[in-house]
């Protein structure tokens, strides 16, 4: 598995040279429906559209002969394509990024934690125990949050940053290094733990490479920023394993990471990776989400059933199309404001 990660040598003249290039250099890429948009829209659909058909499993085991479908229902009661608390925190991620323009200055830091405390005033159905812990204390800024997220005691390693990273890799097309800082800031926001950082700073610079490249390489590539030595035995175990039963405990960031990635490569298609990591079984929604979101951003939101582009909806009150068009907003964004 590869581990160099190629930086850019200046983020605003080279790497804002090129997406400019990118975004503006002909009509096609003007286009919202040209190759890099479509993966950038991807990155959010596909985290929408995996939480969406991983709702209705979550907490269960399907056998092989259970149908895998958008149906809603389970635990939370969910309507068919309704998204959970995964997207919803991922298009707080989202919203932050567009008003502000970045995910690493401490005003835009300070927008996400108050996206977060407008999604808990929604009062969610469904949240994870981790994030309620820090969210309940209502703080006023990302300092305060930080500081709530560092005074939680026992087991803090949970998937709940993992799955609403798609955002950070679209923001930083033009800067890989400021990527993985902005991955860490925001993961410790709720979660303050080495491994959940770890796995968001990979994460996202996958999805960022994935949309600029239109493949996974991104993957062993985040290697070289992170502790390669804990996490390329990780990776390689889910690229071999024959099931996801390799890793059962994916409410835990790593095993979360594991099956996605297992789904991921285990299935040539976005919908065939989504069914694989349903049918994984346990935290079905998140690992599905965190799967799509690098699907997305690989295969570009084209890739996507219309069925389940048409039905995926949730808070705050959005569809399929309205993620897709924020996906490629935040890209766009980049070329507005350089730097």
């Amino acid at each position: 598995m590869q581990t160099a990660l190629t930086l850019p040598l200046s983020a605003v003249a080279r790497g804002y040279t090129w997406l400019t290039q990118q975004l503006r250099g002909t009509a096609a890429d003007r286009n919202p429906t040209s190759p890099l948009a479509d993966r950038a829209a991807g990155a959010l659909l596909g985290t929408a559209v995996g939480d969406a058909l991983g709702a209705g499993y979550e907490f269960t085991h399907p056998t092989p002969r259970t149908k895998i479908d958008m149906v809603g229902g389970g635990v939370f009661k969910w309507a068919p394509g309704e998204w959970t608390d995964d997207t919803s925190m991922m298009v707080a991620v989202a919203l932050a990024a567009d008003e502000f323009g970045n995910l690493h200055d401490i005003q835009a830091l300070n927008g996400v934690a108050a996206q977060f405390i407008t999604w808990w005033d929604s009062k969610p159905r469904d949240i994870g125990r981790q994030t309620r812990q820090v969210l309940s204390a209502r703080s006023k800024s990302a300092g305060q949050m930080w500081a709530r997220a560092g005074k939680i005691s026992g087991r803090k390693g949970g998937n709940g940053s993992l799955m609403r990273t798609a955002p950070i890799g679209l923001v930083y097309l033009d800067d890989a290094e400021t990527c993985a800082a902005a991955a860490v800031l925001v993961s410790s926001l709720t979660h303050d733990d080495e491994r959940a950082a770890e796995a968001c700073t990979i994460w996202s610079l996958a999805i960022r490479h994935a949309v600029l490249h239109g493949n996974f390489d991104g993957v062993g590539d985040a290697l070289s920023v992170v502790d390669a030595n804990y996490w390329e035995p990780l990776l390689d175990q889910a690229e071999t394993a024959e099931c996801a039963s390799a890793f059962p405990r994916n409410g835990w960031v790593v095993h979360a990471l594991q099956t996605a990635w297992w789904a991921i490569t285990h299935a040539d298609t976005l919908p065939g990776a989504l069914e694989l990591a349903v049918r994984a079984g346990g935290d079905t929604d998140t690992t599905a989400a965190i799967a799509g979101a690098l699907l997305g951003a690989r295969y570009g939101a084209s890739a996507v059933p219309a069925r389940w582009r048409r039905i995926v909806h949730g808070y705050p009150g959005l569809c399929g199309d309205d993620l897709a068009a924020l996906g490629v907003r935040l890209v766009h964004r980049q070329v507005r404001q350089p730097g």
